[in-house]
């Protein structure tokens, strides 16, 4: 199963708010899987998708120097199951960041629609605080999150703003 659940960035303000889009396809295993004959995205993808938008827009205002990890998550609500041909938009909203972690509240909608809201709090793990036989990578930051990395910063710089 795929690890990445936004597709791309269409608005990315460092150290401020990052927007992230995240297309529903039949063709996603979890919908044949979650329900069998009622595809609906799972709560837990969505709010991981929120939560990767956020992480990114964190990583990011530490030039990706630390590892951020999920911490918890708060006050997470669902106003409605999402279904395929739907187009999540992930909106996320940087509210404090310090040497130990971060504070992001984020929000989910289907056009104008709200579907889901949460706070999400964010760690940021040195490599003292890797477990035993993990590398010493940043590796929250590669593979498909680098990609989409590199392009919430082409999104930042074509809207004339420094990344």
């Amino acid at each position: 199963m795929r690890w990445t659940w936004i597709d791309r960035f269409v608005a990315f303000e460092p150290r401020k708010s990052a927007v992230a889009v995240k297309n529903l396809s039949l063709a996603e295993d979890h919908f044949a899987d979650h329900f069998p004959g009622f595809p609906v995205m799972p709560a837990p993808l969505i709010l991981e998708g929120l939560a990767q938008t956020g992480g990114i827009l964190v990583g990011h205002a530490n030039n990706f120097e630390k590892n951020v990890v999920l911490a918890k998550m708060t006050n997470a609500k669902f106003h409605r199951e999402t279904t395929p041909g739907e187009q999540l938009t992930y909106t996320t909203t940087l509210l404090q960041i310090n040497d130990t972690g971060a504070q992001v509240v984020g929000t989910v909608h289907v056009g104008g629609e709200l579907v889901a809201e949460a706070e999400i709090m964010f760690a940021h793990i040195n490599p003292a605080q890797l477990p035993a036989g993990m590398p010493d990578a940043k590796f929250v930051f590669s593979g498909e999150l680098a990609y989409l990395l590199k392009m919430a910063e082409a999104t930042a710089n074509a809207a004339g703003k420094p990344s």
